[in-house]
């Protein structure tokens, strides 16, 4: 039987890069849904935002709802990439907070 892979740690130059690339992919992901909510169902740039933010957390309200079938679509694809996209950002935050802490109490 075989052990599993060891990780490879990455240098800290180039996990600060991939932190930042994924920042700028969140962040990204929220302009692009927030301007084709705006373009597409004529909201506000606020509810538009809101929108974003409450489909790619997964909350959900219900309170928006796109009405065009271009839209529906739209939100379809916009929520299985920003589920991901957010998802790995979240985890990278959380497991980089987890590891300052560590180093605090072992301090």
């Amino acid at each position: 039987m075989t052990s599993p892979p060891e990780k490879t740690k990455l240098p800290e130059g180039v996990r600060r890069h991939a932190d930042k690339l994924l920042a700028a992919s969140a962040l990204t992901l929220l302009l692009v849904g927030t301007i084709a909510y705006r373009l597409m169902e004529d909201w506000s740039w606020v509810d538009s935002l809101y929108f974003c933010v409450v489909a790619v957390t997964t909350v959900g309200f219900g309170d928006l709802s796109p009405t065009s079938d271009g839209a529906k679509l739209f939100t379809v694809f916009y929520i299985f990439s920003g589920v991901a996209i957010i998802s790995v950002w979240l985890n990278e935050r959380l497991r980089h907070h987890t590891k300052s802490v560590a180093k605090r109490i072992q301090q």
